[in-house]
């Protein structure tokens, strides 16, 4: 038994860089989240709250609340696995099968993060995800929609969605699978465009053009059936 907290705190470890792409796109989401189970002291709270950018107050979360104890860290594996974190984030959906028991810092990571992407791609419906063409588009209405890019995906993000090179190339660094890599894309794109960014809008960019897509693949977001 004394083993297991400290397999809860390098499993956890072991996972930081990746956690801390996910949440960062909600940083303030995961903050509240956390807080309102406890896993911060008040001090570190107010210490995480005011970091300036999203990666740097995940990163000061994760440390905080992993340092703090084991009970902290099983907390925070518990809050990851959450129906309300699996939605707002659904790259989360790998932190349901990590089992303590049986990680081993030796894994081969790569070759999980194939799998956990295309069984995150699997479980999303092709025409049953936008409620309206209005609304700000989803994490999962991008992960669809990156399935449907193929190889001109830079030539899109410099041309449609107004992307530096410079950015693209740190997206490519960053990520090893190509629909990972588009999605990273199509995320960034929401991030610059904030309250622009709704399905409708990113559907009438990517209409358009010589790389526009088929309509048959992203015309889900703006139809609502």
């Amino acid at each position: 038994m004394s083993e297991e907290p400290a397999a809860v705190i390098r499993l956890l470890r072991s996972q930081k860089p990746k956690l801390i792409e996910i949440l960062s796109a909600d940083a303030d989401f995961v903050l509240q989240h956390a807080d309102a189970r406890a896993l911060l002291s008040p001090h570190s709270y107010q210490q995480v709250k005011h970091c300036r950018t999203p990666g740097e107050k995940v990163t000061d979360l994760l440390d905080h609340i992993i340092q703090r104890s084991p009970e902290s860290a099983q907390g925070l594996l518990d809050l990851l696995k959450e129906p309300d974190l699996q939605k707002t984030f659904p790259m989360l959906y790998f932190v349901k099968d990590l089992d303590v028991h049986t990680h081993s810092p030796e894994k081969d990571v790569t070759s999980v993060k194939r799998k956990e992407v295309f069984k995150e791609l699997e479980v999303i419906p092709a025409k049953k995800i936008c409620s309206s063409g209005s609304s700000l588009v989803t994490e999962k209405q991008l992960m669809s929609v990156a399935r449907s890019i193929g190889r001109s995906w830079r030539e899109i993000g410099r041309r449609v969605l107004n992307i530096s090179s410079v950015k693209l190339e740190q997206i490519e660094e960053d990520h090893s699978l190509h629909v990972e890599r588009v999605f990273a894309m199509l995320r960034y794109w929401r991030k610059l465009q904030r309250d622009k960014a709704t399905a409708a809008h990113l559907h009438s960019l990517l209409s358009q053009g010589d790389e526009a897509l088929l309509p048959e693949d992203i015309d889900f977001l703006i139809n609502s059936d």
